[in-house]
């Protein structure tokens, strides 16, 4: 696992992994080498965002003014980057 410290790190998707639309799965996913990942919308959204540097608060940031009065977002998002870290689909940047 990362030394990714999400409070107070950048980070973006990891350079062994590819973000794009997959018309053929109708979703966006990360290719790499093995496979790929469908991903949610939610988890697109994220990781879109990702795809650049960017550091928690400067995501959260963005996410709250594309969707305002969401509650729980902070927490979603945390939890979604927490897992994200863990399958390592996030590193340091």
């Amino acid at each position: 696992m990362s030394s990714l410290n999400l409070d107070i790190d950048s980070f973006a998707i990891n350079p062994q992994y590819r973000f794009q639309w997959e018309t053929a799965q109708q979703c966006h996913v990360l290719l790499f080498p093995e496979g790929l990942v469908k991903l949610s919308d939610s988890a697109a959204e994220i990781l879109r965002l990702c795809q650049q540097p960017t550091t928690l608060a400067t995501l959260l940031s963005a996410l709250e003014k594309m969707f305002p009065g969401v509650e729980g977002l902070e927490d979603d998002v945390r939890e979604f980057l927490s897992d994200a870290r863990e399958q390592e689909w996030i590193t340091p940047a």
